[in-house]
């Protein structure tokens, strides 16, 4: 059976035990992407490309005819949205995996994000600890589907003796 969790049923994060295969979290809430955030963005982390920035080159210069937003602002809005659900309690994030761009987000957009659990085991050599490894989604307001990655993150166990 499918378990999905709704936003915020939980707060941060939860330990190991508390995710099985096939849960699926939709994150809340979702970012609508202004201009300026993606320029922000682009200017401090200094991905200035004129796809994302300039309005006049991207008009007539794209296939698009507009400004798309940088990618890695998708991924990292992503991975954000999902630390409530997902990654709160994380020890550390071990490593994110087939991360994709399927469309373009444009200004204006509002962004979503769901996770699906993959794969939930104990760790071999820590036994308080195991890990956890999602495919986090993104879609925007009108369903389609814009990202998609696979992570893991190292989770801590229920202590012994703590109810579930």
């Amino acid at each position: 059976m499918v378990r999905v969790f709704e936003a915020r049923e939980r707060r941060f994060g939860g330990y190991l035990e508390e995710y099985e295969v096939g849960d699926v979290f939709r994150h809340w809430p979702g970012k609508t992407i202004t201009e300026a955030d993606d320029h922000l963005f682009c200017m401090l982390t200094m991905a200035a490309s004129p796809l994302h920035v300039d309005r006049a080159f991207a008009e007539k210069e794209t296939e698009f005819g507009r400004n798309i937003v940088v990618g890695t602002f998708v991924y990292s809005l992503l991975l954000g949205m999902s630390v409530p659900d997902i990654s709160g309690r994380a020890i550390a994030n071990l490593g994110v995996s087939e991360l994709k761009h399927l469309a373009p987000l444009f200004h204006g957009d509002t962004l979503y994000g769901s996770s699906e659990v993959l794969a939930v085991r104990p760790s071999a050599s820590r036994p308080t600890q195991g890990v956890l490894t999602v495919r986090t989604d993104g879609h925007t307001q009108d369903g389609r589907h814009v990202c998609t990655f696979t992570r893991s993150v190292l989770l801590p166990r229920r202590p012994k003796g703590e109810s579930g």
